[in-house]
């Protein structure tokens, strides 16, 4: 799914189950953090989408 992918590191949804305490397996999906943000790209403030991650790590430079 589009929606949930950062547009620096590619991180997207991931699935898997969730297993119950009487091991009963399920579908479920880990969503990473995702937020729209206005940030400088080659000189240019945009809004993008991009995971927590990144910001934190300082790989998006955040337009003031």
């Amino acid at each position: 799914m589009m929606a949930f992918r950062c547009e620096f590191c590619g991180k997207e949804r991931q699935t898997g189950h969730q297993v119950s305490h009487s091991n009963i397996k399920t579908n479920r999906a880990w969503k990473p953090n995702i937020k729209r943000v206005h940030a400088i790209i080659e000189g240019t403030p945009k809004t993008v989408k991009v995971c927590t991650r990144c910001l934190r790590s300082g790989k998006v430079q955040r337009a003031i």
